[in-house]
């Protein structure tokens, strides 16, 4: 009982940790000797709680997803229209990003520059999943309203994708200045406009 609840707290420490570390050094790598001294611990207590660094990548990769993906659940279950679904969905990774510059330096792949390719391929991973997410709800636009997307439902699910890599990736870029959600309430607006169009009835 005692191990558990002292292990717990110093494993979520060490993430919380590297988070922080990541969004305080935009651009540069970090090693396990600067985060030991960060927590406050040898760099041997560290590898006690997780095998190696990319381990605590995924970590953190492992609370993006579940975050994200729990919050996508509910959406869907509170939100019935198209739209809205897809504007919520798109809101909430641009809010995540902003919330967590740490954890977006994961998202674009920059802070994994020289890190196994496994982690790479998780966000990778991670987008696909949520571009997937986002097509199905297109292909029920026609049963649910009988609306579809102008574009075909693959190229309008990457369209909405690219928006959001784009923002993040300028977060990123710009050290943080420029914010996800600036912009994006009158953005999404313009690009709603004519998204979707009604479905022909058939005869």
């Amino acid at each position: 009982m005692t191990s558990t609840t002292n292990k717990t707290p110093r494993r979520q420490q060490i993430l919380e940790c590297l988070a922080a570390m990541l969004e305080a050094s935009p651009g540069e790598r970090i090693t396990t000797a600067a985060l030991a001294r960060d927590v406050g611990v040898s760099e041997a207590a560290l590898y006690r709680h997780f095998p190696s660094k990319s381990k605590m990548f995924e970590g953190l990769i492992e609370f993006i997803e579940e975050t994200i993906f729990s919050r996508i659940t509910l959406i869907l279950a509170e939100e019935k229209s198209t739209l809205k679904r897809c504007e919520k969905i798109l809101t909430l990774l641009l809010t995540f990003a902003e919330r967590n510059p740490g954890l977006t330096r994961l998202l674009t792949g920059d802070a994994l520059t020289g890190e196994t390719e496994r982690l790479r391929t998780r966000i990778e991973q991670f987008f696909d999943r949520v571009e997937t997410q986002l097509k199905q709800i297109l292909r029920e636009a026609e049963l649910r309203e009988g609306v579809h997307p102008q574009l075909p439902i693959v190229a309008a699910a990457n369209l909405l994708i690219a928006l959001v890599d784009g923002r993040i990736a300028e977060f990123v870029r710009t050290g943080f200045r420029r914010r996800p959600t600036d912009h994006w309430s009158e953005q999404w607006q313009l690009i709603a406009q004519g998204f979707l169009i009604t479905s022909e009835v058939q005869a």
